[in-house]
């Protein structure tokens, strides 16, 4: 089977822990063949189907020159993404015009039989902080708005609370807010542009402290371990990306519920990965566009999550 990813540019990967390339590793130790593209790479035309310029590439196991082009891109012609054996959808976020225009392309390729993991619709229904709002029964206090006075009232009544944009990514634009208030007018400026863009204000969870952990639920079942993201240096944010310790561990009776109970539900709606972040007992980010932490995981426990994602991916497409 010849597999697509549409991802990030081959050369900016870090493959120590990119979790993308680990999938196209395992892939083509099956024997599947490997091909990439990024999604400014998608087209269509009247009368014609959804193409894409490709690289084919092999993983040469070099930790330098790990990847080597069989077939270059721009060397022939644009390839028709149904004949593909299978097209997952790995572009990093954030979730911007580009990605919501690229799952469009991605939808249409699919009506023409071209078989895409995530879901590209899945991808737009489910905004990574906003999908919280379907699960309340594991959520903790949470509220969306554009109001500077509901974000008041709400760390009135909460008194330590922490503030996020809706289209973050990585920790950043994290704001935690105390119970004395400090620059709590500043922070909502900042992130609601007076007014202008909504803001996700959630109460403080004292439990970051052991870590904001990664579930990941793949074919709808949550993976064995979790990778707790725990923070350091006197941060409240536990991502990878701003210095996070991540310890991987094994699921607590808690975060398998979660998974259990969101797995099915979210992988009927053609979400083969999901990463759920969940702190303490709280669920507080459900992340489809382009879930992580396979090689911690692995790393650390020897659970080898590629092998279960490419065995979910081949029976998904044996359906």
């Amino acid at each position: 089977m010849n597999i697509l990813f549409v991802a990030d540019p081959l050369e900016s990967f870090k493959i120590y822990k990119d979790t993308t390339f680990v999938m196209m590793r395992e892939a083509q130790r099956r024997g599947h063949s490997i091909s990439a593209c990024e999604p400014q790479d998608l087209q269509w035309q009247t009368g014609g189907v959804v193409t894409a310029q490709v690289r084919d590439i092999h993983l040469t196991g070099d930790k330098t020159d790990w990847f080597s082009v069989s077939q270059p891109l721009f060397a022939n012609s644009p390839r028709a993404l149904k004949d593909f054996g299978a097209i997952i959808m790995r572009k990093d976020p954030p979730f911007d015009s580009e990605f919501f225009y690229a799952t469009h392309l991605l939808e249409q390729a699919e009506r023409e039989g071209a078989k895409v993991f995530n879901k590209p619709r899945a991808l737009r229904d489910h905004p990574e902080k906003l999908a919280i709002m379907e699960f309340p029964q594991f959520s903790g206090p949470t509220l969306v708005t554009r109001s500077a006075e509901a974000i008041r009232r709400f760390h009135a009544e909460h008194k330590d609370i922490i503030l996020k944009p809706l289209d973050g990514m990585g920790g950043m634009g994290i704001f935690r807010v105390k119970e004395d208030g400090l620059n709590l007018g500043g922070i909502i400026e900042t992130l609601n542009k007076n007014g202008a863009e909504s803001v996700m204000v959630q109460k403080f969870l004292p439990e970051i402290a052991l870590g904001d952990k990664r579930v990941l639920v793949i074919g709808g079942k949550p993976v064995p371990y979790c990778l707790a993201r725990i923070p350091q240096g006197g941060e409240v944010r536990g991502n990878l990306a701003v210095g996070g310790k991540g310890v991987a561990q094994p699921l607590s009776n808690r975060d398998r519920e979660i998974g259990e109970a969101l797995g099915p539900i979210l992988a009927a709606r053609g979400l083969l990965l999901v990463g759920v972040d969940v702190i303490g007992d709280c669920v507080t980010e459900i992340n489809v566009t382009s879930p992580t932490c396979f090689q911690e995981i692995f790393d650390q426990t020897g659970c080898d999550v590629a092998a279960l994602f490419i065995d979910a991916l081949e029976a998904a497409l044996a359906v």
